[in-house]
């Protein structure tokens, strides 16, 4: 069952005791006043289908402590704490009157709300609050007629595009660390499976152990005794894996708990063997994590880490929104997914973008052969050798340059203080969500920044008025 309220209540409805004050100014304040509840509440009651039961917790309340969460970074336990005591955060989730008797949710919701909240809604969340954003202000600056009527058939506006990747919080994977875990991981499949009474297989535990810590003490391993210890992990957990499988064969159920990680930890043999046979370094799908296996190596060249661990994504900057466009644990091309960024962009506007402001490896003969097509400027150089009679716009390439930093600034700001630096949650659904709700808050950063703005235009104008 699922029920919600008719809307945001204004302030002077919110029940405060007596001597509490709460102030408009107040920044949770006007960003609840931003967020389109009603309409969001209404597409996601949709989800509920069954009448019966207990009162689900609202979208609001949901979102709210999302959002809360994080702009400030708290853990799961903290969000509900902070809510309680607070009572600009409880007017934002959506309270009728300051209530500070009990938690309004167990922590353990958290988890609901990030598996509910998929991206593809939170998606649909941020375009709603862009669009309706996007409303107000044409309202408040008054467009003229000529502004607001565009042309379908004519390109106009300017898309920025790149590409990051969102680290997930994982012990940085070293080859005998990783087989070390999937060797103790299997000596308790092998723990559990046992039963008394009869004879438990031999496992070497206490040997595998102290072969491990003797090569972790080592400050600066060479080539030979990593190899080395390479060799007796494999040889470890193949036993061990070798006497799972007899035990299951024999009639023994694995438990569910256990079913995934098992199957985990046969990749991870199969995959650390083929690379130990042909002394190489890097391997299809390699899983360099035994708790999230479905995180692969990001290569991105960077000075500061070459390669990251986690979710590849890219965003789109429009007039300075910002869209999470794509996402994906395996590393991708970026240049494949121009196109549809662009078809995305015609359906939310109705016409092309003039330009489309990208990194040089967007600019493949088939993405240019597209925007060409379509009467789109794709920023960069040509490709190939430059022409001797070639005339090169400088200035515009220098202004094309500059303006595409916009899409690192937001990358800059969605990793400092959106929580998109490192990405806590351990579930695959819920670290999609946290990318998405990164994207989110970015977009009500900007809404309050533009309110700002105007309120700091009008005052201007106003101080104006009065010297003259």
């Amino acid at each position: 069952m699922y029920k919600f309220d008719n809307g945001q209540i204004s302030l002077e409805d919110f029940g405060q005791p007596i001597g509490m004050n709460l102030k408009n100014s107040n920044r949770w304040v006007k960003r609840a006043q931003t967020i389109p509840w009603l309409e969001i509440e209404k597409k996601y009651a949709k989800l509920f289908s069954n009448k019966k039961g207990n009162v689900a917790k609202s979208l609001r309340l949901g979102l709210g402590a999302r959002i809360i969460q994080a702009e400030y970074g708290y853990s799961d336990a903290e969000t509900p704490l902070q809510i309680q005591e607070n009572p600009y955060l409880q007017y934002f989730c959506g309270y009728k009157a300051f209530d500070d008797s009990k938690p309004p949710f167990d922590p353990s919701m958290m988890v609901y709300f990030r598996k509910r909240l998929t991206p593809e809604i939170i998606g649909e969340i941020n375009e709603m609050i862009i669009s309706a954003e996007q409303a107000k202000l044409e309202k408040e600056k008054e467009k003229s007629s000529k502004d607001e009527s565009d042309d379908d058939d004519k390109n106009s506006g300017t898309m920025i595009v790149d590409a990051t990747c969102a680290p997930s919080q994982i012990s940085y994977p070293q080859d005998v660390s990783l087989l070390n875990k999937a060797r103790e991981c299997s000596e308790k499949i092998i723990d559990e499976l046992h039963v008394k009474g009869e004879q438990k297989p031999r496992t070497y535990r206490k040997k595998a152990h102290k072969d491990y810590t003797s090569y972790a003490r080592i400050r600066k391993p060479k080539a030979k005794q990593r190899r080395k210890a390479i060799k007796k992990q494999l040889g470890y957990l193949n036993r061990n894996i070798g006497h799972i499988e007899k035990m299951l064969v024999g009639g023994k159920a694995l438990p569910a708990k256990f079913e995934q990680k098992f199957s985990t930890i046969q990749t991870i043999y199969a995959q650390q063997k083929e690379m130990y046979v042909n002394r190489t370094q890097s391997v299809k799908d390699r899983i360099v994590s035994l708790s999230q296996p479905w995180i692969r190596p990001i290569v991105r060249g960077k000075v500061k880490a070459k390669t990251e661990f986690g979710v590849k994504l890219d965003i789109s900057v429009c007039n300075g929104w910002t869209r999470l466009e794509r996402h994906s644990f395996d590393a991708y091309n970026e240049s494949t997914g121009l196109k549809d960024m662009i078809e995305r962009y015609k359906e939310r506007t109705g016409h092309y973008p003039e330009r489309v402001l990208v990194d040089k490896i967007y600019r493949t003969r088939e993405n240019l052969k597209y925007c060409k097509q379509h009467k789109i400027r794709l920023s960069g150089p040509a490709l190939g050798r430059p022409k001797k009679d070639a005339e090169i716009d400088k200035k515009q390439n220098y202004i094309d340059e500059c303006e595409r930093v916009e899409v690192e600034r937001k990358f800059s700001l969605a990793k400092r203080k959106c929580g998109m630096d490192m990405i806590v949650t351990r579930l695959k659904e819920t670290t999609c969500h946290s990318i998405a709700m990164s994207v989110l808050l970015l977009n009500l950063r900007r809404i309050e920044k533009l309110r700002a703005e105007i309120l700091a235009l009008l005052f201007r104008s106003l101080k104006l008025g009065f010297v003259q």
